[in-house]
């Protein structure tokens, strides 16, 4: 007869049931767990017992929990090199993702201070502005603004209505190569507008990268700030 301090216990088995639903599909990258409710009432115990196993699973990295909002399928980090050529189509490509952007917003204004001298134009001089969304297999992972000078890079707005690619946009206003001249990693808090676009909590950790990428006469060609998604990407530096 088998001693009952052998058991399982209870929080196990259910972190074990949930592995093995995930591990069979039933809930993909991104999805929402059923509630603690419903899952203390699917194992008929209570919900604290359901808590104790989620949090075993948050410890592994399978899943990620949100305060108010639930528990998610958490997804496996994507590798994002960071290097002397900085492709976001190349980089998931290579990671076996499924890259896609989204254009938040395409406009024309006026430089400010910082922009200008990372861009090495006057301040006030005009930059074209686009705002947009980066998606690894249709799950949102950053948050992007990148600035081109217009007096340098005639007809790039345009060229950004045709296409979301940045290397094609460049392409067509005679900037055949371009390379990263220098990048800045931060840590910062979401804020609520990015939490909105990255489905994450307001507060929660994100990478902020801010770079130059230049023409291979050493002139700037774009300068970006990315709000990377702190559980969903890896960056990796590359000398």
């Amino acid at each position: 007869m088998r001693d009952s301090s052998d058991k399982t216990p209870i929080w196990k088995a259910i972190a074990g049931a949930l592995r093995s639903d995930l591990a069979d599909g039933r809930y993909k990258t991104g999805d929402k767990l059923p509630t603690e409710a419903a899952l203390a009432e699917r194992f008929g115990v209570n919900r604290h017992t359901v808590r104790h196993g989620i949090s075993a699973l948050v410890e592994e990295g399978l899943v990620r929990t949100r305060r108010g909002a639930g528990a998610f399928v958490a997804a496996t980090p994507t590798d994002y090199p960071i290097g002397k050529r900085v492709r976001f189509h190349e980089n998931l490509i290579a990671a076996g993702r499924r890259p896609e952007k989204r254009v938040l917003a395409l406009d024309e204004r006026a430089a400010t201070i910082g922009e200008a001298q990372a861009l090495q134009i006057e301040a006030g001089d005009p930059v074209c502005a686009y705002h947009g969304l980066s998606l690894a297999d249709g799950q949102p992972i950053a948050v992007f603004e990148s600035l081109f000078p217009l007096t340098r890079l005639l007809g790039i707005t345009a060229a950004l209505k045709d296409t979301s690619s940045v290397t094609q946009a460049l392409g067509v206003v005679g900037i055949d190569d371009y390379t990263r001249a220098s990048t800045r990693l931060t840590a910062v808090r979401a804020m609520p507008t990015h939490a909105l676009l990255l489905d994450v909590a307001e507060g929660d950790p994100l990478l902020k990268s801010s770079g130059v990428n230049q023409c291979a006469r050493g002139q700037p060609v774009e300068y970006g700030r990315t709000w990377f998604a702190g559980d969903r990407v890896t960056l990796t530096l590359e000398t």
